[in-house]
């Protein structure tokens, strides 16, 4: 076994222990694909979670980025690509299956859509939105050869156009949009981090059940902001609102008004 395959083994081994995935599809995706393949050619900046700024790493060699670490897009913004063990934990909460059909908001370079795509099979639909038209070039060009995977350059409040089994929102929001809690198909999930103005939150998990949806605090996160996402003290309030209703238990509504939920 080579270097890089060690260390892909043990990257993978790491994230199954400590988040104790349950997917045997997921590890396999992980396994399987290559996280430089969604990257520039390093060296690369990374950090750990409990970092507050990157390291240069020695030199290009992809052995370097299998660890559970984040991996600098734009440092100047602050914006990385996801934690491999938060993602991956998202991931196997959301119980993806072979033939769903999911859509990813903020997809970046496209390392977790790869991931996804591998998850649902042929058979299966990914819809991966990046609002950002020089990520969302780069991410197409990396997922080309992924033949169930659409990239597309757009608004992630407004480009869903099909139901989905899963909505993975990657940036921070201050409130479920209704277009994906309207998007979703019956059991569909959506996880969504709702976050204040200075990146921290928690992220939501919000089942449709019936004529209505549910809702739970599934894991506290800090992450980049999404287009769009409200800057005033009241922006705050509601997705601080959001997260202490969800944390006490199943919060069950029928859909949202003004950022809250209604019946």
């Amino acid at each position: 076994m080579s270097d890089l395959a060690a260390a892909r083994a043990r990257y993978v081994e790491r994230i199954a222990k400590r988040e104790r995935i349950a997917s045997k599809r997921l590890l396999e995706a992980l396994a399987a694909i290559p996280r430089e393949n969604f990257l520039p050619r390093g060296p690369w900046r990374i950090k750990s979670e409990a970092a507050r700024s990157y390291r240069l790493t020695p030199d290009g060699d992809p052995v370097h980025l299998y660890d559970n670490v984040l991996v600098a897009i734009d440092a100047r913004r602050k914006l990385d690509t996801g934690l491999p063990s938060l993602w991956a934990h998202f991931i196997d909460l959301l119980d993806i299956k072979e033939k769903h059909r999911v859509v990813q908001i903020g997809c970046g370079l496209g390392y977790f859509s790869a991931v996804l795509s591998r998850i649902v099979g042929p058979k299966g639909r990914l819809i991966a939105i990046e609002c950002d038209e020089r990520l969302a070039r780069r991410a197409a060009g990396f997922l080309q050869t992924y033949h169930n995977v659409e990239v597309v350059h757009g608004d992630g409040c407004e480009e869903i156009r099909e139901p989905a089994d899963v909505i993975i929102i990657h940036a921070g929001f201050s409130h479920p949009h209704p277009l994906w809690l309207e998007a979703l198909r019956p059991r569909g999930r959506l996880l969504v981090p709702l976050t204040q103005r200075d990146r921290e939150g928690a992220a939501l998990k919000i089942t449709r059940r019936g004529g209505g949806f549910e809702a739970e605090a599934v894991q506290q996160i800090r992450i980049f902001p999404g287009q769009g996402r409200g800057v005033t003290a009241l922006d705050d309030r509601v997705a601080d609102w959001w997260q202490r209703a969800a944390a006490l238990a199943p919060l069950r509504f029928r859909g949202i008004e003004q950022g809250l939920p209604s019946d």
